[in-house]
């Protein structure tokens, strides 16, 4: 693992909850409520409150919108993975490397700030592939792809996208790339509260090649969701479809 001074303990864990508050468009604070209620963030309703706007909890306790809450609060130790953090930031790779059958563009300039999604789908972690360095696909694993926001933050990301054309030329859904210079031009920047620093924020994901379409320009992939899909159904696309697994950091 690649080490530099681009670490988790400089990138403090204030500024990650930071790039999660700029990610979400909610203030999130480290602490648990000792159970998911509808003020903690978890790797359940991250993903579906992300990618559509919505935090959604457990559907015994409904669906509610992030925007109306003041904060969220996040369990530092059961939603990040710092095992599986990686220090891209003086890396300049250009290897040709697959993923899932696909171009893998390594995030080179960015430091990773693992997710903890092993062992966290039904379907098991045969989508991420084997762990360690490899140029080379195995069987079942998901392409890499990345995500950034709109200007508006996480609302409307469904309804907005790269600007992959006009309009919604390729239809409603989320939309990412496996090109990581591409999305850096979409990805969220904030200042940091805690050191005044600029960082920018982007998300690593993991995408089903069999949900996704590609578009007219290739390096554009689009998880297509209808209008008038329900909360349910919606956050039932995200999960069999788009998984990050890791916050990408780059200061500025």
């Amino acid at each position: 693992m690649s080490r530099s001074t681009f670490t988790m303990s400089a990138v403090e864990k204030e500024v990650v909850l930071e790039a999660l508050s700029a990610l979400l468009g909610v203030p999130v604070k480290s602490g648990s409520k000792g159970g998911l209620n509808v003020h903690e963030l978890c790797i359940g309703n991250f993903f579906s409150s992300l990618l559509s706007g919505r935090l959604t909890t457990d559907l015994v306790l409904g669906v509610f919108d992030a925007s109306v809450r003041d904060e969220l609060f996040v369990d530092m130790e059961e939603f990040f993975d710092p095992k599986y953090d990686y220090d891209f930031t003086h890396c300049n790779d250009k290897s040709n490397c697959l993923r899932g059958n696909e171009a893998y563009k390594r995030p080179c300039g960015w430091y990773r700030c693992a997710i903890k999604v092993l062992d966290k789908y039904p379907d098991g972690n045969v989508w991420l592939g084997t762990i360690g360095w490899r140029s080379h696909s195995v069987p079942g694993e998901w392409p890499v792809s990345y995500h950034g926001t709109s200007i508006e933050g996480a609302k409307g990301i469904v309804k907005s996208h790269y600007k992959a054309g006009q309009g919604d030329l390729y239809g409603r859904g989320i939309y990412s790339t496996n090109d990581i210079y591409e999305a850096s031009g979409y990805s969220k920047e904030f200042t940091s509260k805690t050191n005044g620093k600029t960082y920018r924020v982007l998300l690593q994901n993991r995408i089903n090649p069999q949900m996704r379409k590609v578009c007219n320009r290739e390096e554009y992939w689009l998880i297509q969701i209808p209008e008038g899909t329900s909360p349910e159904k919606e956050r039932e696309i995200v999960e069999k479809s788009i998984r990050p697994y890791g916050i990408l950091l780059k200061q500025v």
